[in-house]
């Protein structure tokens, strides 16, 4: 008798859900899609950011159909995992009910860092470091047990 594996429940939280929290959902559905159901949200939700749409078209990974969503709006999934992306989503993250454990990473904010740019190549920087690092915590840091344990 085969035993089915159910997927880890991740949600990726961030302020606004506009942009970093969204690339780490895309950067999990591609890169552990078979482990991990990969959800975002915020705290104060937002408009979807160009830039990081833009930022992960460049790497192949299409997020323009996702959308910002409250925390809220995923209160009642039974999440395995809470990653927290900022530190203000940190510090307001509300706890979450049973076995949910709660990770803090923190990722520079791009939008931020892209405000004094003079031009749009240099306004992207921000987002494909933020991007790349983001992809090196999905594809290494399980070490903090996101896939393992299952």
């Amino acid at each position: 008798m085969q035993r089915t594996m159910q997927k880890l429940k991740v949600l990726f939280l961030c302020t606004g859900n506009s942009c970093r929290s969204q690339m780490a959902e895309g950067w999990t559905r591609r890169l552990k899609g078979d482990a991990i159901e990969a959800y975002s949200a915020g705290t104060e939700p937002r408009g979807l950011d160009p830039r990081a749409v833009q930022a992960m078209a460049e790497v192949g990974i299409d997020i323009s159909g996702q959308r910002p969503k409250h925390v809220d709006e995923v209160k009642d999934i039974p999440f395995d995992y809470v990653v927290t992306v900022c530190n203000q989503a940190r510090e307001s993250c509300r706890l979450f009910p049973g076995r949910t454990k709660v990770i803090h990473v923190d990722f520079d904010d791009p939008p931020r860092l892209a405000a004094s740019s003079t031009s749009e190549d240099e306004a992207l920087r921000p987002y494909r470091r933020v991007r790349d690092e983001i992809r090196t915590f999905i594809e290494n840091d399980s070490g903090k047990g996101l896939d393992h344990g299952r």
